[in-house]
């Protein structure tokens, strides 16, 4: 078994989707909370496993989790802590740090420091991947508040965020059935449409403003998404902490 040692991390707890494990130029110091973890195992799997640990909240194979069962150690005030199941993976090309806080399933998720990473590949560079056996529980399905990944790319740690809760609101929306309240948004998005908007029943007004506001983000996205949780204090909590970062 191969170990690292002295690895940061900055863990993304219950992330499903890889783009929300944020790289080490978008940790932000003075908000996350990084880590210090003594000895870690690392794993060299299949690049299809990889992928189903990185972008899925589902069970891990239990021939992996026997391998690595309390091997990690986190380093705390001077003790070292043994934890029951974390593990570096790498399909040779991602990288991910991975703690279940004592589940079955990659509850936590963390990306490691350049040096860390380079590491990772010199280690592996003469060995094949473990195969692990599993079956995936079935095609992972995207939606408006799990967007596929393509719809995230390019983006900042901020937009991405932003873009999450514009979805988020939309898709509260969505659940009101509110005709005239969607034509309005929908206005305020595309006022030279005005006139045809005023002829949408709700099911085509949202879905219409859905497809022309998911691809990118731009100043103006910026300005819906604020406009949209206006008033609804969960919401306006979310834009203020993401918002008023100084960082991206």
């Amino acid at each position: 078994m191969l170990y690292l040692h002295d690895v940061w991390v900055n863990w993304f707890e219950g992330e499903e989707n890889g783009y929300n494990v944020c790289h080490f130029h978008e940790w932000r110091r003075g908000e996350d909370v990084i880590e210090l973890l003594d000895q870690v195992p690392l794993l060299y799997i299949e690049p299809i496993l990889f992928d189903y640990i990185e972008n899925n909240l589902a069970e891990l194979p239990q021939a992996l989790l026997n391998d690595i069962y309390k091997k990690a150690y986190l380093r705390k005030n001077h003790e070292r802590v043994q934890l029951e199941y974390c593990f570096v993976v790498t399909d040779g090309k991602g990288i991910l740090a991975v703690d279940t806080i004592g589940y079955t399933i990659p509850l936590r998720k963390s990306r490691l420091i350049p040096r860390q990473e380079q590491l990772v590949y010199e280690m592996i560079a003469d060995n094949n991947p473990t195969i692990y056996k599993f079956k995936p529980d079935s095609i992972k399905e995207y939606h408006i508040l799990s967007p596929a990944p393509e719809l995230m790319s390019g983006l900042t740690r901020k937009e991405r965020h932003l873009k999450n809760l514009m979805f988020m609101a939309l898709d509260q929306l969505y659940t009101s059935k509110n005709t005239a309240e969607i034509r309005y948004w929908y206005t305020e998005w595309s006022p030279h449409r005005y006139n045809d908007i005023q002829a949408m029943d709700f099911e085509e007004a949202w879905q219409s403003l859905y497809e022309e506001t998911k691809e990118g983000w731009t100043e103006k996205h910026v300005m819906l998404c604020e406009n949209l949780v206006k008033g609804q204090p969960f919401f306006e909590k979310l834009w203020e902490m993401e918002y008023d970062s100084k960082v991206n």
